[in-house]
């Protein structure tokens, strides 16, 4: 990539030289305006981070600068390279915010705040934290799209120059890359960033795999280029036969799905030979047709290797023919598409933003991927649920096959739904009558996966009904909670195990809390005392100094003076005073945050204002 050629340079240092530099080697990206706006953000970050050097020793303007142009490298407009510059500013200066929509504009400032909150979220843990950060993460897409190019690109940055931090450090990133960071650039269509993540995230991860898949590549290398030469060869010929004009390309695959490959079918690199592939661009539509037409006449296909991603693209815009050839005995992927494909196949949702002289038809839009309808539909519902926002950032960013209805309506899923996941997706009024499923007109079972490309007819029934086995056996999201929302509401037979532990959770920390209680009143010398006369205990409640607080004794346990009591701030009746073993005060929700230090009063009588009879 041209990022290489300066941007990660450590000898230039210069603020001048880069950004010099940055314009010559990006030369007609930007207008003259643009250009004007571009460095005048240039020179307001070094005169806030100028002196200021990082743990490595190197200024720290110089990861602003490279992001900035793994931004420029898909052509991104002139505001998401500004916002490159400043993605993380707020770090140094948390006052600047004001100044940068002041001079650069509101969608400038709402991209690095939106960057900002994003690198403050800690996604490298299995906790509830981290399904709440997912969560934040993906909803800044719906918003702005470019909050997450920029995020991507920092990401990527990160990861070439991960040397820097300790062993430790290196695989924790190198996790939460490969777990979000590279399928959500697939996800968005991204393949160039999704595929270079995941080699650097191989790298150190897994770096004895990464080096011998390296240096099982490079022994083949000039029988790879031999092998490729002559199969470019006579495509070449043929489609000058045909009067077709094409560009050829060959590559052999990224490490990362060589490292795939081999878990898949537990051989060595070296037993591996479908790593080839060649890529052909032609002009126009019908030329790709035509094109798979004369690959097939030259060498024999593989069965249920075609693809026609033409005529059902990919959720995030991908188009292309895919097929694999057995070329001189060995496996041959070959990749069909027009140019116009393949700038959509190279910068995805980021063509969006891509500078043209004049409009671009042929880029994919944010608001048509699935995965931001997908994140528009979900935001207004109830995602704490730790479990249920595990399901749905594998859902979002996992794996996806295409179902066809009998009218030809085509429905997206994540890998391994079944009939009951279909039926969902066309209406929650369909998945709950469902009683079974056809698949290319054969009965099929309901929880069986569904495969690419199927035409499903959903069998239903008005006395039918969603029952337990099917919550079980569903995969999306949707399905899941339909389900089970009308379980708890329907079925009295049914226990929700969730929320079930989630309650014996909550009970454990309010009795954990009780015992501190208790605890801390023996610790300051507050032993209960032996009643030997009731009339000696007037029955007051003190709290802290005062007495003065409308007070009511719980009806549950009706505590009496001397027992060892608790209390807690109820929403109408003041000060509620439970005993310390009481079951029911160890289930009232957030208690440790609610209750307060209560103790009996041995003074005066009770008044009115102290409702303290059982």
């Amino acid at each position: 990539m041209q990022t290489e050629t300066f941007a990660t340079n450590k000898t230039v240092t210069d603020p001048q030289v880069l950004i010099d530099t940055f314009f010559n080697t990006y030369l007609g990206y930007y207008t003259s305006e643009e250009e004007s706006k571009i460095r005048m953000a240039w020179d307001f970050l070094i005169s806030l981070t100028g002196d200021l050097n990082r743990k490595c020793g190197l200024p720290y303007y110089l990861h602003p600068m490279r992001v900035a142009c793994v931004l420029a490298e898909s052509h991104l407009s002139c505001d998401t390279i500004v916002a490159g510059f400043f993605h993380n500013i707020l770090d140094v200066n948390t006052e600047c915010l004001a100044d940068i929509e002041a001079k650069f504009g509101k969608d400038v400032a709402n991209i690095c705040n939106g960057t900002a909150k994003i690198t403050g979220l800690k996604l490298n843990s299995s906790s509830m934290q981290q399904s709440d950060s997912i969560r934040k993460m993906l909803f800044a897409m719906v918003d702005d799209i470019r909050v997450i190019l920029v995020k991507l690109a920092d990401r990527l940055d990160r990861m070439r120059n991960l040397k820097t931090v300790t062993e430790d450090a290196q695989k924790a990133i190198a996790t939460e890359v490969i777990e979000i960071w590279a399928p959500l650039a697939g996800r968005l269509g991204m393949k160039d960033v999704k595929n270079e993540m995941e080699d650097l995230s191989l790298k150190y991860s897994n770096p004895e795999a990464f080096q011998q898949i390296k240096s099982i590549v490079a022994q083949k290398k000039q029988e790879r280029d031999v092998y490729l030469a002559t199969a470019v060869k006579k495509i070449y010929m043929a489609t000058e036969k045909m009067g077709i004009s094409v560009t050829i390309s060959s590559r052999a695959k990224h490490f990362y799905s060589i490292y795939q490959k081999m878990r898949k079918r537990n051989k060595e690199p070296g037993e591996l030979y479908d790593l080839l592939a060649l890529r052909i661009i032609c002009t126009q539509d019908s030329d790709c047709y035509t094109i798979v037409g004369i690959v097939h006449s030259l060498w024999k296909p593989l069965e249920g290797r075609f693809k026609d991603y033409i005529a059902m693209p990919k959720a995030n815009g991908y188009q292309s023919l895919h097929t694999t050839v057995l070329c001189e005995g060995k496996p041959l992927e070959i990749q069909i598409r027009t140019q116009a494909m393949h700038n959509i196949a190279e910068h995805g949702v980021a063509s969006h933003w891509l500078y043209k002289k004049g409009t671009n038809k042929d880029t994919v839009r944010a608001e048509d991927l699935s995965i931001i309808n997908q994140l528009r539909e979900l935001r207004d519902e109830h995602l704490s649920d730790e479990k249920f926002f595990e399901e749905l950032k594998n859902e979002l960013l996992g794996d996806e096959i295409y179902v066809f209805t009998p009218k030809g309506d085509v429905k997206q899923l994540p890998a391994g739904a079944n009939a009951i996941d279909f039926a969902y997706s066309i209406h929650s009024a369909v998945g709950e009558k469902i009683v079974g499923a056809k698949a290319d007109g054969k009965i099929i079972p309901l929880t069986a996966p569904l495969k690419n490309t199927q035409i499903v007819e959903i069998l239903t029934n008005p006395q039918a009904h969603p029952t337990q086995a099917q919550l079980k056996a569903v995969k999306t999201s949707k399905a899941h909670q339909k389900i089970h929302s009308w379980l708890v509401a329907n079925d009295p037979t049914f226990i929700d195990k969730d929320a079930l532990a989630k309650r014996e959770a909550e009970i454990a920390a309010n009795i954990l809390h009780s015992q501190q209680v208790a605890e801390q009143r023996a610790a300051e010398g507050r032993p209960r005392k032996q009643k030997k006369k009731e009339s000696s205990y007037t029955g007051l409640i003190r709290i802290e100094d005062s007495t003065n607080f409308l007070v009511t004794i719980a009806q549950c346990c009706c505590p009496k003076p001397g027992d060892p009591i608790v209390g807690y701030v109820s929403r109408n009746r003041g000060i509620t005073i439970h005993s310390a073993s009481c079951l029911t005060f160890l289930r009232i929700p957030d208690i440790e945050h609610r209750s307060v230090k209560v103790e009996w009063d041995m003074g005066k009588a009770p008044d009115k204002k102290n409702n303290s009879s059982c």
